[in-house]
């Protein structure tokens, strides 16, 4: 299957459970994983799921930083659904929800020694603007 076949859209409290299952299993055993923060980011943010065949393929979490920047909380893509597009997709949701919101940027951090991920953002667009902290400009919602 091809990312073309996923659907994004907003996270529903049913999809929480799952969501979180998805995020423990992927990452409960990686430095810095905590159980409530990420249940919490779930509860408290805006979650978008991308979908294929009615199952969670992956989702992204954000929240306003203040008036002008959205924050990247989380981004997961779900095992056996990488490299096929799917986190693009779902950043390339954030900024048109970013964008809608009027925000002026939207702002991930990613740790310093996590190579992949600070590709996958530059080549995403986004840059570094602080130690651990990347950043993509918005255009104004007309």
């Amino acid at each position: 299957m091809t990312a073309s076949e996923v659907d994004i859209v907003p996270g529903t409290e049913p999809d929480l459970r799952q969501l979180f299952a998805l995020a423990q299993s992927t990452f409960a055993g990686a430095p810095g994983w905590d159980d409530e923060r990420v249940l919490e980011t779930l509860l408290r943010d805006v979650v978008f799921v991308a979908r294929e065949e009615q199952k969670p393929a992956g989702y992204v979490a954000l929240r306003p930083d203040d008036r002008t920047t959205i924050v990247v909380e989380q981004v997961l893509v779900a095992p056996g659904h990488e490299r096929r597009g799917i986190g693009h997709r779902l950043l390339e949701h954030a900024e048109g929800y970013a964008i809608a919101q009027h925000a002026h940027r939207l702002r991930i951090v990613v740790e310093s020694d996590n190579w992949p991920a600070q590709r996958f953002y530059r080549r995403s667009g986004f840059v570094p603007v602080a130690e651990e902290l990347f950043e993509l400009a918005l255009p104004r919602a007309g």
